[in-house]
C-alpha cells in the first residue's frame, strides 16, 4: 500500500513539475493521502537509523520508500544515502549531511534542514514545500522539484543545475519550483536556472552573479540590493519584481531581452 502511495504522488508530483505555471502549484500533492501513517509517521527510530550508520561502515546506507515523517535525524552523517521516494515530512536534519545522497521523489514537507550539508544532492521530483533550508548547503545539487514557500535564506546554491533540459523532449519542462521561497542573502554564483518558477521569491542581497536565468519567471520576485554581475536575463520575465539597487546590473546578460521589463519596479532616472 505504501507503495501504491507513493507512486501515484510522484506521478501527479511530475506532471505538475512539467505543468504550466497555473497548474504547477494546484496538482503537486494530487493523489496523496497527506493524513496516511505512510506521510506522516516514521517506521523506524533514531536509534534504528544509527545502528545501520554503525553498521554500514562508511558505506551509504539505503532508507528508500522509508517512512521517517517525524524523526529527529539532525547532526547524522547520511553522506551518499539512498532516501529515494523516502517520506521525511516535518522530520528534523538540522546539520545533517546528506551531501551525495539520493533525494529523487523523496518528500521534505515543512522538514527542518536548517545548516544542512546537501552538495551534490540528487533532488529530481523532490516535494520540499515550506522546509526550512536557511543556511543549508545545496551547491552542485540537482533541485528539480517543488520547494515552494521554503526558507532558503543564507543558503548556499552555488552551482547547482535547476535549469530545464530543453534537449531532453520528454522531460524539457521539467523545472524547479522556487515560488515565494525566500533566498535573501542567498550565494546563488553560477547556477543553472534557466526556466525555473522563481515568481514572488524573496532574493533580496541575494548573489546571483554569473547565474543563469534565461526563461525564468521572476514575477512579483524582490531582487532588491541583488548582485547579477554576469547574470543571463534573456527571456526571464520581470513583471512586477523589485529591482532596485542592484550591482553589476551594467554587467548583467541579455539584459535588454527581459520579458516586461516596462512592468518591473525600477529606480527611473530623473
Amino acid at each position: 500500500m505504501r507503495a501504491l502511495v507513493s507512486n501515484l504522488a510522484l506521478f501527479a508530483a511530475l506532471a505538475a513539475l512539467a505543468a504550466g505555471p497555473a497548474g504547477a502549484e494546484q496538482d503537486m500533492l494530487l493523489g496523496a493521502d497527506m493524513a496516511s501513517p505512510a506521510m506522516t509517521r516514521a517506521e523506524v527510530s533514531r536509534a534504528d537509523i544509527e545502528a545501520m550508520i554503525a553498521g554500514a561502515a562508511g558505506r551509504p546506507i539505503d532508507l528508500s520508500n522509508k517512512a521517517l515523517s517525524g524523526l529527529d535525524l539532525s547532526g547524522l552523517d547520511l553522506r551518499g544515502a539512498n532516501l529515494r521516494t523516502a517520506r521525511l515530512n516535518r522530520a528534523s536534519l538540522r546539520g545533517t549531511d546528506l551531501s551525495g545522497a539520493n533525494l529523487e521523489q523523496s518528500w521534505f514537507l515543512k522538514a527542518d534542514l536548517s545548516g544542512a550539508k546537501l552538495v551534490g544532492a540528487r533532488m529530481f521530483g523532490i516535494t520540499a514545500r515550506e522546509a526550512n533550508l536557511s543556511g543549508a548547503d545545496l551547491s552542485r545539487s540537482v533541485p528539480i522539484g517543488d520547494f515552494r514557500g521554503a526558507i532558503m535564506s543564507g543558503a548556499i546554491l552555488a552551482d547547482l543545475k535547476g535549469g530545464a533540459d530543453i534537449k531532453n523532449q520528454s522531460m524539457g519542462l521539467m523545472r524547479t519550483v522556487f515560488v515565494s521561497v525566500n533566498l535573501s542573502g542567498a550565494n546563488l554564483r553560477g547556477a543553472d536556472l534557466g526556466r525555473a518558477r522563481l515568481d514572488f521569491a524573496d532574493l533580496r542581497g541575494a548573489d546571483l552573479t554569473g547565474a543563469v536565468l534565461m526563461g525564468a519567471d521572476l514575477s512579483g520576485a524582490d531582487l532588491t540590493g541583488a548582485t547579477v554581475a554576469g547574470a543571463e536575463f534573456r527571456n526571464a520575465d520581470v513583471g512586477g519584481a523589485r529591482l532596485l539597487g542592484l550591482k553589476g546590473e551594467d554587467r548583467a546578460l541579455g539584459w535588454a531581452e527581459r520579458v516586461n521589463a516596462e512592468r518591473a519596479i525600477a529606480r527611473r532616472a530623473d
